[in-house]
């Protein structure tokens, strides 16, 4: 019993760089956890990307499969595997859909501010308007569309974002304000009266 509970509290307690190194080394249980552990994340951005879940089952299986193949590229001192992993979809969702429609909106960030707003999306969506909002989202230029799902969706920092996207973060922050004021257009009829702006008027830190 002692020795279960040992092994169950390893299992656990692995790091993604373990994992991945057993993986690397044939180790198919490691591979599962570590599946397991980011699949979701991946699946999640890329079908938020595409509005597809074929491609995004397609692409999500590829970037793990590229992992490990090439799993040596990633390097735990300087970003996490998820943020790695990200970053490796959001390259197969590019070449899959051509690099130029990911840069279609670059012209429009020249003059974005350097602040952006921030808070959760949440505060203003119900599960009436889920379609309403994902036709929102989807209608979003490539570059700003991604910023927001990391960001709203996945949750992860702005630093983060910078490393996925391979922008500075200034320039993250203008995505996101420009996708907010573009949400912020798009779905102005079903803000709630007594909803306020305090969320939607606070500056990124």
């Amino acid at each position: 019993m002692m020795l279960r509970k040992r092994l169950e509290a390893d299992r656990v307690e692995a790091s993604d760089e373990e994992l991945l190194y057993k993986a690397r080394n044939g180790n198919e249980s490691a591979f599962n956890e570590l599946y397991g552990r980011h699949r979701d994340g991946i699946f999640r951005f890329v079908y938020r990307l595409s509005s597809s879940i074929s491609t995004a089952e397609d692409i999500t299986q590829d970037c793990f499969l590229s992992l490990l193949r090439n799993g040596d590229r990633f390097e735990g001192t300087r970003a996490s595997l998820r943020t790695y992993l990200l970053a490796a979809a959001r390259n197969l969702a590019l070449k899959r859909f051509g690099k130029v429609a990911a840069e279609s909106d670059l012209e429009d960030l020249e003059s974005e501010p350097i602040s952006a707003e921030t808070g959760p999306l949440d505060k203003v969506l119900h599960a009436e308007l889920a379609v309403v909002v994902k036709a929102a989202v989807e209608s979003l230029p490539p570059l700003q569309r991604e910023a927001l799902v990391l960001f709203e969706y996945e949750e992860i920092t702005l630093a983060q974002i910078s490393e996925v996207v391979r922008a500075d973060v200034g320039t993250v922050k203008a995505r996101l304000y420009r996708a907010r004021q573009r949400l912020k257009q798009l779905l102005a009829p079903y803000y709630l009266e007594d909803s306020g702006d305090r969320d939607a008027d606070e500056v990124l830190r």
